[in-house]
């Protein structure tokens, strides 16, 4: 099984526990924030094989996230995975254009959540 750590960046306690559980049932380790504030801080911290990153935050928001997570070079190799409610016409250029490699839309399909982490850590 994969042991790789999956940082869950999302204000949304449901989200971040159904997220936690899918990618722990497929043996990675998780950790998670709940704001923008903390998320460079948590990367810096858990050098994480991933980010799954939403888009909305209070005060905030994951396009900044991102932005911040690309521009510092120790985290820009880390895979980010939108995961998000945002309108897709709106967000999936933007998150592509700024570095993610996937955009996924709420409610999250499990395979292809699974499979953007399976292709975030190499293990497709």
């Amino acid at each position: 099984m994969a042991d790789e750590t999956i940082l869950i960046i999302d204000d949304n306690a449901d989200m971040r526990l159904v997220l936690s559980l899918r990618l722990k049932a497929q043996g990675h380790r998780t950790v998670f924030v709940s704001d923008a504030l903390e998320a460079i801080t948590m990367a810096r911290h858990a050098r994480p094989d991933a980010i799954p990153l939403d888009l909305g935050f209070p005060g905030s928001n994951g396009f900044l996230v991102l932005d911040r997570l690309k521009a510092i070079p120790a985290l820009a190799p880390i895979p980010v995975i939108i995961v998000t409610a945002e309108d897709p016409q709106a967000a999936e250029a933007r998150t592509i254009e700024g570095g993610a490699i996937a955009f996924l839309q709420q409610p999250v399909d499990q395979d292809k959540l699974m499979a953007a982490v399976q292709q975030a850590v190499g293990t497709t």
